[in-house]
């Protein structure tokens, strides 16, 4: 089973991976590009596994460049709780 399958071991994996960026001295600016670069990728080449998922994907796919930033964030705020 992939960390993708299940919402919650999503948002667990995001968020030990955002831990480890921070520990390591990245900056917010540069998490929230990242995860604008993420996002980028999941949207060209993984197939949404859940409904969660499928929502940020169709979100993803009609939002431009600032909106797709803002869902990054929100993102990163998610996986921060």
């Amino acid at each position: 089973m992939s960390v993708l399958d299940n919402w919650k071991e999503w948002q667990d994996f995001l968020g030990n991976r955002l831990e480890n960026a921070q520990s390591q001295g990245m900056s917010e600016g540069a998490i929230s590009n990242l995860a604008h670069q993420i996002g980028d990728y999941l949207a060209e080449n993984v197939d949404p596994k859940n409904e969660q998922q499928r929502v940020l994907a169709d979100m993803w796919s009609v939002a431009d460049e600032q909106e797709q930033q803002a869902i990054a964030n929100v993102m990163v705020k998610l996986v921060k709780q």
